[in-house]
This record gives structure tokens, sequence and C-alpha cells, in this order.
């Protein structure tokens, strides 16, 4: 190996993603789904993101905990994600609430479901786990903050994000010192801690955390016999090992993978009807801040075999069209006209609709002379013929989910009260 160079440790590292939350800020969108396992970009799935970063970053070993509504979780990532081999030194398991350790309860808390699997865990011996949320969209390379993690000789590195200080009160807040060192873990603070240097700003927590495997293990244990303890890690872990340990901050922004054509660090929450709307819509820009054609960063998923999108008829009036839009495999557009929309597979726009500002999941399909605008439409959705969205909040509200920002959320159960 030549002077300078560094085994990846991401080989010797075991991904552990949390993807059990209920997500019900996104109100009827996980009615039947966990919020990692909801649609995002087109062809992905929230989690994907998460699984993707550590694919790219050469982490090999994966496990998923899930909990509520796992249903369509575990059959995506069943379909999109068994390739990984154990003949290769590759594993990838799914891990249900299954009562495994007392037999009395479900997953009580993060560390309780990381908790709850140690002997899974430490039948694969990996030396570093790296902790994951399964409910945020970005693209991070995992081994540099493990590198970090081991040059800082930490027991714990909290991936962390810069934010305007004006922000952070929405957040878990890290006080640092010069060298990133975690002085104070506050949650949710009026008044947040600003980062040395940069008083206009501060660090919140990511929710991604970097262990050594046999130190989590001790600390899972360790919180697992107090009574009094949430068994999480953001309220509970944390906090202590601040307090008791050698915490340290990662700075997003250092891991951060970029493409020649994304300017920012990207991260998005996308934990609300509104968040979700603009973070998909947000692809259709010219130059997305978020660049899914990025080749050496590939999202991987669970890909349909499916036709390419069509776009039928070429008359006046009745012209399958698209502007600034994304449309994914399986799609037909037949005589209707898109505008900044988001059709994932298989979804069928009828003649003389007209679409506009809308994010519209598989296999959804919309009716002769609709006009819909600022919409969620949920899976399989079939809109009525000539159904109007988008130009009166008062009758969209009284129909339909509305938000404060007018985006309506439309689901079947809805569809099917309008004729009742």
């Amino acid at each position: 190996m030549a002077a300078g160079e560094y085994a990846p440790l991401a080989r010797h590292a075991m991904a552990y993603v949390l993807a059990g939350g209920r997500g019900s800020r996104l109100m009827e969108l996980t009615d039947k789904r966990a919020k990692p396992a909801v649609y995002f970009g087109g062809k992905s799935r929230i989690i994907d993101f998460a699984l993707s970063n550590a694919l790219n970053s050469g982490v090999r070993r994966i496990a998923v905990a899930t909990q509520y509504k796992a249903h369509s979780l575990i059959r995506h990532l069943q379909g999109g994600w068994s390739f990984l081999r154990t003949e290769r030194n590759e594993s990838f398991d799914i891990l249900p609430a299954s009562q495994r350790v007392s037999g009395e309860h479900w997953y009580l808390g993060t560390a309780d479901a990381v908790y709850q699997n140690i002997d899974i865990i430490e039948s694969y011996d990996p030396k570093y786990i790296v902790l994951l949320a399964g409910d945020h969209v970005y693209k991070m390379d995992y081994e540099i903050m493990l590198r970090q993690h081991v040059d800082q000789n930490a027991d714990v590195t909290v991936g962390c994000l810069e934010v305007p200080r004006t922000e952070a009160s929405g957040f878990g807040v890290m006080h640092v010192d010069e060298n990133d060192a975690i002085l104070s873990f506050v949650e949710k603070p009026a008044d947040p801690p600003a980062m040395p240097g940069d008083p206009g700003k501060s660090l919140v927590s990511m929710g991604i955390y970097v262990f050594d495997a046999k130190f989590l293990y001790d600390q899972l244990r360790r919180d697992a016999d107090d009574s009094s303890s949430g068994h999480d890690f953001g309220k509970d872990i944390i906090p202590y090992l601040v307090k008791n340990a050698r915490a340290v901050a990662h700075h997003f922004s250092r891991s951060c993978v970029r493409s020649s054509k994304e300017e920012r660090s990207y991260w998005r929450d996308v934990g609300t009807v509104d968040a979700y709307w603009a973070a998909n819509i947000d692809l259709t820009d010219f130059v997305p801040e978020l660049d899914l054609y990025d080749r050496n960063w590939p999202i991987w998923t669970y890909a349909e075999i499916t036709p390419p999108a069509k776009f039928v008829h070429d008359q006046e009036g009745r012209r399958g069209q698209a502007f600034s839009s994304l449309v994914s495999g399986g799609c037909i557009v037949s005589g209707s006209t898109l505008r900044r929309t988001l059709l994932f597979t298989g979804v069928r726009v009828n003649s003389y609709a007209s679409v506009e500002n809308a994010v519209i999941l598989p296999y959804v399909d919309v009716g002769r002379s609709s006009r819909l605008t600022n919409v969620v439409i949920d899976r399989g959705v079939q809109i009525p013929e000539g159904l109007v969205v988008g130009e009166d909040a008062e009758l969209d509200a009284a129909r339909f989910r509305r938000t404060e920002q007018g985006i309506c959320l439309i689901t079947q159960t809805m569809i099917d009260r309008l004729s009742q």
C-alpha cells in the first residue's frame, strides 16, 4: 500500500438502519406504510438513500430494523436489496420487532431496537457500527465519518448538520469546542449554542452515529438495565456519553457527496406533506439541488421491469406533452399536459387532463378532462373524469387533506367519499 493510503474502514463496519418510524406528520401517506417506505424521486423509497450511502461507502453488512406497518417496506427490501451475498462476506438482514429479548414488548425506543438484536450483530463480528435513520434524503460517504471516528479516538461520533441558529431550536443541538469534542447536548433549546468561530450557526444532530461495536454493546446493556431510561439514542444514550465518554461531532459538510451539478450540501427531512411535495417537485428544476443522475453515487432501489414512458396523440387540444417534469417507466401521457410534475411508475394521464405542480405515486389513473394543481396523489388512486383540484381552497379542504401551504393530499378513500 502506497504511503498515505489506508485500508477502508467500511469493510469492517455494519450499517444498522432504524426504519420503524410511524411518520404520522405525512398523514395518509403513512396509513399503510412506514415513513422509510414512502416513495421518493420517481423510482425510489426514502430508505434507499441511507442504504445506498452505505453500499456506495463500501459497507457490505447491512441490517434494517422495522416496526410499524412494515409489510410494504419489507417487500421493497426483499425485492431491491437481496443482491448482497454471504459468500462474498456480505449480509443483509431485515429485523422486525419480534420480542427476541423479553418476550413482553416490541422495540421500546431506538436503542432498544439495536439491543434486542445484539446477538445477530455480534454473529457478524463487525468492528464498527454505523447507526442510521432510514427516513432522510441525502448523499453521504460514511467512510469519511468512520475515519474521523478512528483518528480522533472517539467513543461515539455524531453526524451533525450546520444550520442557522434561528432554525436550530427544533433539533438536538451539539455544543462543541474548537476540536469538535461535544461539550453538551441540548434537546430543542430556546437559545441554541453557536458553533466555535461562527456565531450565526449551530450544529444539530442528524441521528447518525458511529461506535466501536464492543463499546456500543456495553452501552446498550447498561441502558437496558436502567429502568428510568427511555431506551432511545437521542434522549438517553448520547446525552449519557457526552457526560461520561468521548463524544465527537462530525460535520456533514465534510462527507456530503456532491456531483459537479450540486452547489450545496443536500439533506432533507421530508416529514410533512409540504416538505415531501417540495422536495419531489424540486427535482423537476432545470438544475435540481439533488442530482439523481450522478452515476458515481447511484441511488440503488427495487427497479420494476416496465416499458418506456409513452406520449400519445398529436392534435390541437389533445397532445401528450410534458414540461419541466419527470416521467417514470410504464407511464402513458395520453393527450394531456404535464407541467412541473413528477410521475412515478405506471401512471396514466388521460386525454384533455391538465396536471401542474403534482407528485403522483405509482399506478394512479388520472381521468379525462381533470385539472389538478398542487397535489400529492397516493398510489393506485383512480381520479374521476373532470375532477378539479387546486382552484377552490375551501372546496379542496372539504374534500381532501389540504395543508397550510395549499397542497392537497388525495387518497382513494377520499375519492370514494365524493360519490357517497
